[in-house]
């Protein structure tokens, strides 16, 4: 086999887990970057600030955003532009008020344990320390959530595509209040109402699969909530979680829902085949390898056409159904 031209760390400084298969990487990196190029000149139709929610747009953003206008079209779909700037305290008067010892040595005892495997926050300084920056602010201003385990590794990724801590702060905020509500206070009612969910549709569409899953016994919230607090960040390779991101920031929750149930589609024949709860459990937490994941180009053709059609309407009156 020719030995691939791609190092063992990606572009953001994450270190590839070991059975990363290359070959499929080199396959799909001939291809996708083709499609970079392509997808640049289109947006170039779209004048950069004006981000107007729209279908166009939704269909551009489902394409992939452009590494250089993804903060802007982030802030702007998300919202995450209109709390900043309805905010009566800037990000800057928002970090003075940092003062809660607890907090603080709570956060603090996290941010080692924070992608311990990305060159970035090992090798430099400032990154931990705008980690620390960015969670501890938004920890004190939101004293419902507060910190919890989980939030550092979003703020983390964050701040490798942003480049910015105050965009990540405003992103990090516009998540958990509005897009992810519920997610992140200490009952973590949202997240829990997500799971049954996410149950229930895949026993109506994977009726075979949900059965097995369940003769094992092995709960939803054991395999996927890692997928749901991470918002699948340590879980896929970073550009199919920050294709992810383009769409979630744009679309809401739902999107979270279509990518859980995208994966266990493209990995039925592999879980079918698992026989106790150990294999089964390896099975969820390696899908990363999957082909189908690697080319996150077509992962996300899949996420809006695998899942089939749910509109927010079915999906809100599902999470009333099982509401926590």
């Amino acid at each position: 086999m020719a030995k691939s031209s791609y190092s063992k760390i990606d572009e953001y400084g994450f270190e590839r887990p070991d059975n990363f298969n290359y070959e499929v990487y080199d396959s799909f990196m001939s291809k996708y970057i083709r499609v970079l190029t392509r997808r640049s000149l289109r947006w170039n139709t779209i004048k950069e600030g004006h981000y107007t929610k729209n279908n166009t747009l939704k269909r551009f953003i489902r394409k992939g955003i452009p590494s250089d206008r993804r903060v802007a079209v982030w802030m702007a779909t998300s919202g995450a532009d209109r709390l900043r700037n309805e905010s009566p305290l800037t990000y800057q008067d928002l970090r003075k008020k940092v003062n809660n010892k607890a907090l603080i040595e709570t956060i603090q005892i996290d941010l080692p344990r924070t992608f311990p495997d990305n060159i970035y926050f090992t090798s430099h300084e400032y990154l931990p320390q705008q980690l620390f920056n960015v969670l501890a602010t938004f920890s004190h201003q939101n004293t419902e959530v507060g910190y919890c385990q989980g939030l550092n590794y979003i703020a983390g990724l964050l701040l490798l595509a942003t480049k910015s801590e105050e965009a990540s702060f405003w992103l990090l905020k516009v998540l958990v209040e509005q897009l992810l509500p519920k997610y992140y206070i200490p009952s973590m009612s949202g997240l829990l109402t997500d799971l049954d969910v996410l149950n229930a549709l895949i026993q109506k569409q994977e009726p075979i699969l949900h059965r097995h899953i369940q003769n094992i016994g092995m709960p939803w919230a054991l395999g996927t909530t890692k997928w749901f607090i991470c918002l699948y960040s340590e879980v896929l390779p970073t550009e199919t979680v920050l294709r992810i991101w383009d769409c979630l920031f744009n679309e809401g929750s739902k999107v979270l829902l279509r990518v859980a149930i995208t994966l266990i589609k493209l990995h039925k024949q592999k879980i079918l085949e698992t026989t106790e709860l150990s294999e089964l459990i390896a099975c969820f937490r390696d899908m990363r390898s999957h082909e189908g994941v690697i080319d996150c180009h077509q992962f996300m053709k899949d996420v809006f056409t695998l899942p089939g059609s749910f509109s927010s309407n079915s999906l809100d009156k599902l999470r009333i159904k099982h509401q926590k």
